[in-house]
């Protein structure tokens, strides 16, 4: 059996910047234990497997080279511009198409915007974001950064670390500057435990560049699925998004997430929030290119 596949780096345009995905356009045939070897094989981030519904509704697996996850935002940038770039979805004249991808978590809205029919970015629609509560566990959560009690928190605000989920639960952390974002020192099997004992997948770690413009700088850890620092992750910056909004901290709707500077991966995701009387909804999204394509042989 055979698979096309695809290699893109989402959350930029330029080769060997953003978060590198697996995308398989066409999973049919496909068993789980067929999806979890590719993931592995691949030993990217993660691996999205694709099952088209119809015309406008296409599910959407994801993998680690170690487990399945319920849903993961480079890689739903990733497969959809894949899906747009080589015609699996086609904009007959249109500049912005709208599907929608069923996950783990459910049905979510996906946007394609085309410039004469080649995809100029992607964003996707995330689960509606929910709280799971303040950590007051400063001591814990500074030992386990590498970095001094005093340093967490943003300038002006009384802000504390907060489990928060567009998908998936991450523990959203501040420090105080870029200096100290920099310099983390993480003890990762601290980390594990941590994160496990808070149902979390990892931790985003942030620091404010401009209150005013919107613009962070971020780092994220999933030690306890395999990986131990992401280049760019969408659904932990959704999550950031409706932090510092809920927070009165962010004025604006949106936000530049800048993620993967120390790790040569340069990644800048667009986080947008539109509320009304009934939720929030926050979108992800930003650029994407294809670097490998070809056929994986089962």
């Amino acid at each position: 059996m055979e698979a096309i596949i695809y290699q893109v780096d989402a959350f930029t345009d330029k080769p060997f910047g953003g978060n590198p995905a697996g995308v398989v356009p066409d999973a049919k045939g496909l068993s789980e234990k067929d999806m979890q070897k590719i993931a592995n094989e691949m030993n990217l981030p993660e691996t999205a497997f694709v099952n088209k519904i119809n015309k406008n509704c296409f599910e959407v697996r994801f993998f680690t080279p170690k487990s399945e996850v319920d849903l993961c935002g480079h890689a739903t940038i990733a497969t959809f511009y894949a899906l747009g770039k080589k015609g699996y979805i086609r904009p007959d004249g249109k500049t912005k198409v709208e599907v929608t991808q069923k996950t783990k978590i459910g049905l979510l809205p996906v946007e394609l915007y085309f410039d004469n029919d080649d995809v100029v970015e992607v964003l996707m629609h995330q689960d509606s974001p929910k709280s799971f509560g303040e950590i007051d566990n400063l001591d814990e959560i500074s030992k386990i950064l590498g970095i001094n009690k005093k340093e967490l928190g943003l300038k002006g605000h009384d802000l504390k670390p907060e489990i928060i989920s567009t998908g998936l639960k991450d523990i959203i952390i501040p420090v105080k500057d870029e200096k100290i974002l920099k310099s983390a020192n993480i003890d990762f099997w601290k980390m594990d435990g941590f994160c496990a004992s808070k149902n979390a997948v990892g931790m985003h770690v942030f620091a404010l560049d401009d209150f005013n413009e919107g613009i962070t700088h971020c780092r994220n850890f999933a030690p306890s699925v395999g990986i131990y620092e992401e280049a760019a992750t969408g659904t932990a910056n959704g999550a950031l998004i409706y932090y510092l909004k809920k927070s009165n901290v962010l004025k604006l709707d949106t936000m530049i997430a800048n993620q993967g500077e120390y790790m040569n991966r340069p990644s800048k995701i667009l986080c947008k929030i539109e509320s009304n009387e009934k939720r929030n909804i926050v979108k992800v999204g930003g650029k994407a290119i294809i670097i490998i394509e070809g056929i994986i042989k089962l």
